[in-house]
């Protein structure tokens, strides 16, 4: 049943595909603990083959498969931190996985009318989310993550209005609260992203790709403080919060 449910995944129609198929997967996979990992990692492998499947494309369906397939990776994801059947390896092909559709899906509308929700950025954001409070989650892979934030919301050409940035934001959240967070990093990658912000204001009038990607980081940096206030607090995420508002505050 779960792999009739799967091939709704890419369906027009958002009651079929988003209502009934991906609510059904997780509610068995997550909330019910059902299937046997094997059946999970046959299932991973499926998801993961959809994220390449037309990606690059602009306008057709296929956005719909990759976007919802991306949901379920998270559910599997999920299960993962519950009861642990991926394995190193596996971890880190989900993890380079996710990172590549991040980057290359070029289809970044949020909802539409008839089809409903797509939302491909916000879905892959809560995946890695998810994969970065995962034990397997490496300090190196820190990096690779922030960086990745930053290029998707200076890449979009647009300003994204339907919480793509909060959704990426808690990505960076995710890091910070980490036992083994690692400060100099995230300062860094603080540092070099507020002053890519910092070219708008150097020609006159601002160019328009670097004013949408200066907007987005500020949309961004507005949802990673609220997340830090509002989560468990400690030195680290304090002092995080600390450079964030500081940044903040110049803009």
């Amino acid at each position: 049943m779960v792999r009739e449910l799967s091939g709704y995944l890419g369906s027009r129609d958002p009651e079929l595909r988003d209502n009934l198929a991906y609510s059904i997967i997780a509610t068995w996979i997550v909330d019910q603990e059902q299937l046997s990992a094997t059946e999970l990692i046959s299932l991973l492998d499926e998801w993961s083959r959809n994220l390449r499947v037309g990606v690059g494309e602009l306008g057709a369906d296929g956005v719909l498969k990759r976007s919802f397939s991306v949901l379920c990776l998270l559910v599997l994801a999920e299960r993962d931190l519950k009861t642990a059947f991926l394995g190193a390896a596996r971890y880190r092909t989900l993890l380079a996985d996710a990172l590549a559709y991040l980057k290359h899906e070029h289809d970044l509308r949020r909802f539409d009318p008839t089809i409903g929700w797509i939302h491909a950025t916000a879905h892959t954001a809560d995946l890695l989310a998810g994969l970065a409070s995962n034990p397997l989650f490496r300090i190196k892979d820190q990096g690779r993550l922030l960086d990745a934030i930053s290029e998707r919301l200076s890449s979009a050409q647009e300003v994204f209005t339907y919480e793509e940035q909060d959704r990426l934001a808690l990505v960076a959240a995710a890091i910070v609260r980490r036992r083994d967070f690692d400060p100099a990093v995230f300062y860094h990658w603080l540092r070099a992203l507020n002053a890519a912000d910092q070219q708008v204001s150097k020609d006159s009038p601002p160019k328009l790709e670097l004013l949408q990607a200066s907007e987005n980081d500020t949309y961004m940096l507005h949802g990673l403080a609220v997340d830090l206030c509002m989560g468990p607090s400690s030195p680290a995420t304090s002092n995080a919060l600390n450079a964030v508002l500081q940044v903040l505050r110049a803009r």
